[in-house]
């Protein structure tokens, strides 16, 4: 049978092969002898927050210079090293790369302008507030939709997953909407367990079967709280893993960029609780304490805290990706106009006087997560991203205009810590304007985390990476796919250097990636799989010529028979950042 690949034009076989200079890499395989690790420069790292500059009426204020604002982290004065304006929107379309090549870098992922994504949340929203969502949408689109803005639509069941990927085009984006149907909670209530009053033919009296009943009543309370924090432990881990993939979707994308997360919840804030320090160390190491953070957030006794409590050091990893890929959430409450508490309409009057499993289940749901908390949560995740929260309007479409909104006030900052030491605390930031009648919104702050010296294992994090449907672009790279022998495909890597680390040594510079080529089926179940390491020093003319031109590693892949997908992965073994693209391939 006929190969698509092989009949590319011998023009688009020799587009990597004529980059003159490029360094050609030999990769080792995984268990092969390593170098000793070399020393890291001493240098600092470039912090980079957005400040969204305002007037009194929310009009953006243009034509600031450096000298107009003021940074400090925890106090301290920093020295702002970068500044970028807001960026001026334009219309520039995706570049098309040739056949036969794969790419992640940006303009082939993204039309120009800000960036923004739409995450339509079916994991923690109820049934009726999608449909209500979906329906403010299709208007949004109808109406509202600014040129120059790409957007991107994605959902979150029980994983994160594109529906639209970046797109201008109004048009697309409506389908894609349309499109979208309401599903159910993934995560089910808990079923009613079996009937356990006595009944007259027992012969248990009146006064006994009262006692067994509340019994029994006590012990399916018991495992309805049970299946409470099961199903907040479930969503809290799946959130998590969505904040992960949209830091390796987004990073590699140049400036600020806006996710609008619709929702009716979420089950956890970005600053994790730590009950074993005292409340003068929680004072001085988290924001938002006391009077900055509410009590419903701050409740050490409410489950969201305790899936902070549980979830910390994961939650803090979440909110460290976040900030170095520059994004801001804009949570977008899809309950709309309501009152004080929760509308009782969202849950059947049965499930209030039902005493068995799902009522109470359900019951327990809607007290854990009742509206002052979760909005109070909303709140928390924007402030710690720069974004802004938006609840209490039925209107929720206009959420989204906000976002876009923001992008023209945006000023992005950058500086360099006089703290050097990255000892995985939280530093407060804070920003001010010199001029009158300004206002200043930002994220708060980060957590000095440094990943270069945890040395984990990224193997589960790029997997889960390669099953995400779109590419990621923290670490840019070009593939040309060539079949020149019967059942197997070579991918000739070209990977940027600039999205890399290279470290120096007193023998050269050390570069250390891994490479990752899988192989899929058209029922999505893997065929072939293939990891290999480059850890080897390079000399310095090597170096320059890969800082320049880029990196070249040719990989030899067996394809079997029925294959349908290629999916390739570059990861940074002392950051752990990824690229990932994917492409169609057919072998019969």
């Amino acid at each position: 049978m006929s190969n698509p690949l092989s009949r590319i034009p011998i023009a688009t076989i020799l587009i990597l092969n004529v980059i003159v200079g490029c360094v050609f890499v030999r990769a080792q395989q995984e268990g092969s002898s390593e170098i000793p690790t070399a020393t890291l420069r001493a240098e600092t790292r470039l912090v980079v927050v957005d400040a969204v500059v305002t007037d009194k009426k929310g009009q953006p204020v243009t034509g600031l210079q450096a000298d107009d604002f003021t940074v400090e982290e925890n106090g301290k004065k920093q020295k702002i090293s970068v500044l970028v304006p807001p960026r001026a929107d334009n219309t520039r379309s995706l570049t098309q790369v040739p056949p036969g090549v794969l790419s992640n870098h940006p303009e082939h992922v993204s039309p120009s302008g800000p960036p923004t994504v739409l995450i339509l949340d079916v994991l923690n929203s109820q049934f009726k507030d999608q449909a209500y969502v979906r329906s403010q949408m299709l208007k949004y689109v109808t109406e509202q939709i600014q040129v120059g803005h790409p957007m991107a639509i994605l959902t979150l069941t029980n994983r994160l997953h594109v529906i639209q990927e970046f797109t201008s085009d109004p048009q697309v984006l409506l389908a894609a909407i349309k499109d979208f149907r309401p599903q159910p909670p993934v995560l089910q209530a808990a079923p009613p367990p079996p009937a356990t009053e006595a009944s007259p033919s027992t012969g248990v009296r009146g006064g006994q079967a009262a006692s067994l009943l509340a019994a029994a009543r006590t012990d399916v309370a018991e495992f309805a709280d049970q299946q409470v924090g099961y199903d907040l432990e479930r969503r809290t881990l799946i959130t998590i893993d969505a904040m992960n993939l949209l830091a390796h979707m987004l990073g590699g994308l140049q400036g600020r960029k806006s996710v609008v997360w619709m929702t009716s919840d979420l089950p956890f804030d970005l600053i994790p609780e730590n009950r074993n320090v005292t409340n003068q160390e929680l004072m001085a190491t988290l924001p938002g304490q006391g009077s900055e953070r509410s009590a419903t957030v701050n409740a050490a006794g409410s489950l969201a805290a305790e899936a902070r409590q549980l979830h910390d050091h994961e939650i803090k990893d979440a909110e460290a990706r976040l900030a170095t890929a520059d994004i801001a959430i804009y949570p977008v409450d899809l309950r709309g106009l309501v009152g004080g508490m929760d509308s009782s309409a969202a849950y059947p009057a049965s499930y209030n006087n039902d005493m068995n499993g799902a009522g109470i289940a359900n019951t327990a749901l809607k007290q854990s997560g009742g509206l002052s908390a979760s909005q109070d949560t909303l709140q928390e995740v924007a402030s710690e991203t720069g974004g802004k929260a938006y609840f209490n309007e039925n209107e929720v479409r206009q959420g989204v205009s906000l976002a876009m909104t923001d992008d023209k006030s945006s000023y992005t900052i950058g500086y360099y810590p006089k703290n050097k030491n990255w000892d995985g605390k939280y530093r407060k930031v804070r920003i001010k304007v010199a001029r009158s009648g300004t206002i200043v919104r930002c994220r708060r702050g980060y957590f000095a985390i440094d990943t270069t010296q945890e040395k984990p294992n990224y193997d589960q994090d790029v997997i889960a990476t390669l099953n995400f449907n779109a590419p990621a672009t923290q670490v840019s790279f070009m593939v040309q796919l060539k079949t020149e022998t019967p059942g197997k495909v070579q991918a000739v890597f070209l990977i940027d250097a600039h999205t890399i680390t290279i470290e120096e040594s007193g023998r050269g510079q050390k570069i250390n990636v891994s490479l990752y080529a899988t192989v899929f089926g058209s029922t999505g179940d893997m065929l072939a799989s293939h990891v290999i390491k480059v850890d080897q020093l390079v000399d310095s003319d090597s170096y320059l010529q890969i800082v320049s031109r880029g990196m070249m590693v040719p990989i030899d892949i067996e394809v079997p028979r029925g294959s349908k997908e290629i999916r390739l992965a570059v990861v940074d073994n002392k950051t752990g950042l990824v690229g990932t693209v994917s492409g169609s391939l057919e072998i019969n």
